[in-house]
């Protein structure tokens, strides 16, 4: 099966942001609503083990949430304490993002094109790497989100834990853990390991790297 176009994808997101619920529109479409809402709080509940425990309103984590989507994730983080900047390509992600408020600063972007004032003390990318299906593409989104973590910062995304890539229908490429390390380490990031969802036998989990240099 043929993969997507870059315009072909960006109109198949679009659409499925303005036809899904809030949570099947970023999440699994196979599931229901109830059960999106189990793997989201199961994907949070990972990713607060990863980021820390840290919720200092005096001094809050800057996060960016690369792919936001309709928000979920950085409406979350944002009630824990942190400040959070949300993109997405998705022009009705973002209309819609924007209309919920919650306390996300959000932004049309691509992620391989966000520049920021500041660098982020995390970066998560949640389940939309592998979305990105044009692999110069898919390097430049990963240098660029690798770009904007601090040093001591950690970066945060998901994809499969197998070696090699693997093609799932028109829209999703997995890549292994292989291809993040080789890309990742030559710009000072170390590999902290890969951690499953484990949820309704997922094979997909989170890749987390630290800024040591």
């Amino acid at each position: 099966m043929e993969l997507l176009s870059v315009t072909e994808a960006g109109e198949y997101w679009d659409a499925r942001h303005r036809r899904e619920g809030e949570l099947r529109s970023g999440g699994d479409v196979s599931f229901d609503e109830p059960t999106n809402e189990m793997f989201y709080v199961r994907r949070l509940a990972l990713l607060l083990d990863l980021i820390g425990e840290h919720g200092d309103p005096v001094a809050p984590l800057f996060v960016l949430d690369a792919g936001c989507g309709k928000g979920w994730f950085s409406r979350a983080l944002v009630r824990f304490g942190h400040q959070v900047d949300g993109i997405d390509a998705s022009p009705a992600a973002v209309a819609l993002c924007r209309a919920a408020g919650g306390g996300p600063r959000y932004h049309e972007s691509p992620l391989s094109g966000w520049r920021s004032p500041w660098l982020y003390d995390v970066v998560v990318c949640i389940d939309v790497l592998f979305h990105v299906l044009d692999d110069g593409e898919w390097e430049a989104s990963l240098r660029n989100l690798a770009s904007l973590v601090r040093l001591g910062g950690r970066l945060i995304v998901s994809d499969h834990g197998e070696p090699g890539d693997r093609i799932h229908g028109n829209y999703q490429v997995t890549r292994g853990p292989d291809r993040y390390a080789a890309l990742l380490a030559p710009m000072g990031l170390r590999a902290d390991g890969w951690h499953p969802y484990r949820f309704r036998g997922s094979l997909v989990g989170f890749h987390a790297f630290t800024r040591i240099g």
